[in-house]
């Protein structure tokens, strides 16, 4: 069983900056991918950036590419969105998300392509106004 815990988010102005962490606990040592999706109202959930744990490869969405950066401390298994120059288009509940196995570019783009249950923090809103 894995928990996944969020910290961060809140509101922010056009230009700003915030930091979204996730914490995992419980059975870690099977997860190997982990991201950050979100949620806009109205829009389907979309992937913003996942990493891998063991090599730390990346991938992001085009639509953050250069404002945002995911990194990850594996020893502790936590991971952080860094969001510089938020747009209001950002505006949306952000989920932490880990799973066992996955080829990050089409986890990015489906949730759905992954090995093993997903894993869901509990969400934090981010608000750019």
């Amino acid at each position: 069983h894995v928990q996944l815990v969020e910290s961060g988010g809140g509101l922010v102005q056009p230009g700003g900056s915030l930091n979204l962490s996730c914490a995992a606990t419980g059975k870690t040592n099977v997860l190997n991918c982990m991201g950050w999706f979100r949620q806009a109202p109205g829009k389907e959930r979309e992937g913003v950036a996942v990493i891998t744990r063991i090599h730390g490869g990346t991938e992001y969405a085009d639509s953050v590419k250069g404002r945002f950066i995911i990194s990850r401390d594996s020893s502790k298994m936590t991971w952080s969105l860094q969001m510089n120059n938020l747009k209001p288009e950002d505006t949306a509940m952000y989920y932490c998300a880990a799973v066992t196995g996955c080829s990050l570019t089409p986890w990015l783009r489906d949730p759905g392509n992954k090995s093993g249950p997903m894993n869901w923090g509990q969400g934090t809103q981010v608000t750019v106004s």
